[in-house]
């Protein structure tokens, strides 16, 4: 895992390069300034404070309590996993974990019937950390603070908004689920460092288990904070938040577009209202939903009903000690086996393959080789493929023992059934070919495709799939590609 700042030790924002505009979004000498807000729901089996389900998918309005509902004389009662969950989801992004109180944010919507949400403010549990990008940039995160989910609201007629809906149903199995609310600094200046900040956050969900991180459930939402300014200039001028964006294409499409409304708005003497904005992925654009509050519009107060919460040095060094290898940390581990860039790293990781990777590498087989099959022929995953048996192939293969395209179908067939490669191989009749036969093949074709083979001469690479491609017909797949290139190269060079 990424090293963890020691507990107690603020960490600084780590910012991306901000030297740069994304070519064609916005016009010469403007960049956008980019934070983003991601609610992650938290795979507890209760809800935040009670004991109702916390189950996505369920009949409306049947996981609900007088504590999610805020009914008089109910008291809430903190959820132990959802609070040890937040704090190991604070340490894999890098945070110092603090003692917290839980606040009051009082507003007034139907999605939260006792009219304020249960939050954290100015004492979040977690505070300060960082993301490291597969490019090598860091993202700084101001805080990771826990809060819990409000119902959700469908609003009938007018396509779907509130303003020209008909009738708004409202269902609560949501209020009350628990949240961590990951809130970046604003430090990103393009929609692909967003992506790639998001992609990765959900990567690290993933690997500590705390969420499932399904941005199409609602599992993990994404709201966009977007504004401009001239390059050169540190202002932090007027924001809008997009909100709701549920999935990548979405987020980078919204940030774009938000980002050019707001230089036309600005190159035309006007400023942007701070409000909230709703992504409308059919038509491709923004459109305006409410003012944003301030926090002292929230009226923020500490909840008189839950007490500090007060993590111990034991508990955290607990936490830390649990902490699974995290797709930083892991991907630098294959970079260094494979003798690779971090970046070369990224699908090898994403897919969970990298240990057999790294096992394959540390058994005998050839790096690249097996970084090409993980990356190429891997894609549905290992399967019933063994280290040792992907090590053997990919010795195999390095060998000459068989082709390419041999040890694509004997890798196919290990996924499938596992096995030993050699018996797999012979059953298959796959047996390397011998020089000299692949050498009379070469030279009958040479014969029969003089045009080829003079523009092969004259330094006509493109030719070179015709030989390779009649061959491997002629042999049934059997021929190594790379024996048959080393023959034609020495053909050439006698002239």
């Amino acid at each position: 895992m990424s090293e963890l700042p020691e507990q107690g030790q603020r960490v600084g924002t780590l910012e991306t390069d901000n030297s740069k505009t994304v070519e064609g979004v916005l016009p010469e000498g403007w960049e956008m300034v980019i934070g983003l807000e991601v609610h992650v729901e938290l795979a507890t089996t209760t809800k935040l404070f009670c004991g109702c389900a916390n189950n996505f998918g369920d009949e409306p309005n049947t996981n609900i309590c007088p504590t999610c509902l805020g009914l008089p004389g109910s008291l809430p009662v903190p959820n132990k996993q959802a609070i040890e969950f937040a704090m190991t989801l604070g340490r894999a992004l890098n945070c110092t974990v603090l003692p917290s109180i839980f606040a009051r944010k009082n507003y007034f919507y139907p999605d939260m019937p006792k009219d304020f949400q249960t939050t954290q403010f100015e004492e979040p549990t977690n505070a300060e950390g960082f993301v490291q990008l597969p490019n090598g940039r860091s993202v700084g995160i101001e805080r990771a603070h826990i809060e819990e989910d409000t119902g959700k609201s469908t609003h009938l007629g007018g396509g779907g908004r509130i303003h020209d809906a008909t009738a708004t149903l409202v269902d609560y199995n949501r209020a009350g689920v628990p949240l961590v609310e990951i809130v970046s600094h604003p430090v990103m200046h393009d929609a692909e460092t967003a992506r790639a900040y998001v992609a990765e956050l959900r990567d690290i969900l993933l690997a500590t288990g705390v969420s499932d991180a399904r941005m199409e459930e609602g599992s993990m939402r994404v709201d966009a904070n977007v504004s401009v300014r001239p390059i050169g200039n540190d202002e932090l001028r007027t924001r809008c938040e997009v909100k709701n964006i549920n999935s990548l294409r979405s987020l980078g499409r919204a940030i774009n577009y938000e980002a050019r409304r707001h230089v036309d708005l600005w190159t035309n003497g006007e400023e942007p209202k701070q409000e909230t904005r709703h992504w409308d992925e059919d038509g491709g654009r923004s459109t305006s939903g409410r003012s944003k509050e301030d926090a002292d519009d929230y009226r923020y107060f500490a909840c008189p009903d839950l007490p500090p919460l007060t993590p111990t040095a034991e508990d955290i060094a607990a936490i830390d000690a649990a902490l699974p290898a995290l797709p930083a940390a892991r991907r630098s581990a294959l970079a260094a086996a494979a003798g690779v860039e971090i970046a070369d790293t990224t699908l090898t990781v994403e897919r969970g393959l990298d240990m057999l990777v790294i096992g394959a590498i540390q058994a005998g087989a050839d790096a690249t080789v097996a970084m090409k099959h993980a990356d190429q022929n891997l894609s549905d995953g290992q399967g019933q493929l063994t280290l040792e048996s992907f090590a053997a192939l990919v010795v195999m293969e390095v060998d000459g023992l068989l082709s390419s395209t041999q040890v694509k179908t004997v890798l196919g067939e290990l996924v499938a059934n596992g096995g030993a490669p050699g018996d797999i191989a012979s059953s298959m009749g796959f047996e390397a070919m011998d020089t000299t036969e692949l050498a009379s093949l070469l030279d009958g074709i040479i014969a029969t495709s003089p045009d080829e083979w003079a523009r092969f001469l004259e330094g006509d690479r493109k030719v070179q799939g015709h030989f390779v491609g009649q061959i491997m017909k002629a042999t049934q797949g059997k021929a190594d590609g790379k024996v048959v290139n080393q023959l034609m190269t020495q053909r050439a060079n006698q002239g």
